[in-house]
C-alpha cells in the first residue's frame, strides 16, 4: 500500500513553509485580531477560543484524511494548515494565558514531540513516512506534527521576542534557515538517518514559519511590517493553492 503523505521534494519545503506561515497569521488572525486578544479591550478567551475552533477543525481534517484510500493533495496540505493554526493558537493559550512562559513552553512541547515518536517508534518500529499508510501510522503521524506544530510557535516567540532571547524577527529567521541549510547539508553529505532529518527539518520550519508569518503582521514598532493579517493569510492560502495545482505530488515511495 502507497503512504497517504507526499514524497518529499524541494515543493513538499516551500509548501511546509508557506502553510507554517499561514498557520500563524491565519491564528492571529482569529486570536488577536477577530476576538481581540492583543487589543485595547481584548477579550479575556481569545485563545482558548480560538483553540477550541481550529481544535474542531483539526480533528474533522484528520478524521477525513485518515478514512481517505489514498493521498489526496489538497486534502493532506488542508490537515496541515489545520495542524498549524490549531498549534499557534494552542501555543500562545499555553505560554500567554495559562502563563508557563516561552521557554516553559517549548521544553515542555519537545517532551511531548519526542515522546511521541518514541511512542511511535515503540509501537510500530518505524518513524519513517513511507510507513504512514494504516489507520495507527497515521494517527501517532498527525499526532507528533500537531505537537511539533504547537512546539514551532512557542520557540519560534521564544527566540524573536524580547522576553526570551531577543534576536528579533529576522535573527530568529536567519537562525531556522540556518538549521534547515546545515539540515540539508548533512542529508547530501553525511550518512546520518535520513528519518531523523527528515523530523528535525519538519520540526525546524515550523519556528521559521511563525517568525516569518510574525514579521508580516506585527506592529513596526516591535520590527514587523504591520501587514493586514487577513491579507497576508488570503495571499498565502491562494499561492499554497497554486503551487498544489501547478506541481504534481506524488505519494512518499521510500523513507526520508
Amino acid at each position: 500500500m502507497l503512504s497517504k503523505v507526499p514524497a518529499v521534494t524541494l515543493i513538499f519545503w516551500i509548501i511546509k513553509i508557506l502553510a507554517t506561515t499561514l498557520g500563524e497569521t491565519g491564528g492571529d488572525a482569529l486570536t488577536m485580531s477577530f476576538l481581540g486578544e492583543t487589543t485595547s479591550n481584548p477579550n479575556p478567551n481569545g485563545y482558548l477560543i480560538g483553540t477550541a475552533i481550529f481544535a474542531v477543525i483539526f480533528f474533522a481534517a484528520v478524521a477525513v484524511q485518515i478514512r481517505a484510500k489514498r493521498f489526496q493533495p489538497f486534502l493532506y496540505w488542508l490537515t496541515i494548515i489545520a495542524t498549524t493554526t490549531v498549534g499557534t493558537t494552542l501555543a500562545d493559550y499555553v505560554t500567554r494565558s495559562v502563563g508557563i512562559g516561552y521557554a516553559g513552553g517549548s521544553a515542555l512541547l519537545l517532551s511531548l514531540v519526542l515522546a511521541s515518536l518514541f511512542v511511535w517508534y515503540r509501537t510500530l518500529g518505524s518513524v519513517s513516512i513511507e510507513t504512514v499508510s494504516e489507520q495507527k501510522a497515521e494517527m501517532f503521524y498527525w499526532m507528533t506534527i500537531m505537537f511539533s506544530q504547537t512546539l514551532g510557535t512557542a520557540l519560534g516567540d521564544w527566540t524573536a521576542d524580547k522576553v526570551g532571547l531577543g534576536l528579533g524577527y529576522s535573527g530568529a529567521a536567519l537562525i531556522f534557515g540556518t538549521m534547515l541549510v546545515l539540515i540539508a547539508v548533512a542529508y547530501f553529505w553525511t550518512k546520518i538517518s535520513r528519518t531523523a532529518l527528515f523530523w528535525a527539518a519538519f520540526i525546524i520550519t515550523r519556528p521559521l514559519g511563525a517568525v516569518v508569518g510574525d514579521f508580516l503582521d506585527k506592529p513596526i514598532a516591535k520590527g514587523g511590517l504591520e501587514l493586514s493579517r487577513y491579507t497576508a493569510s488570503a495571499v498565502l492560502a491562494v499561492m499554497i493553492v497554486v503551487l498544489i495545482a501547478v506541481f504534481k505530488q506524488k505519494p512518499a515511495e521510500k523513507a526520508h
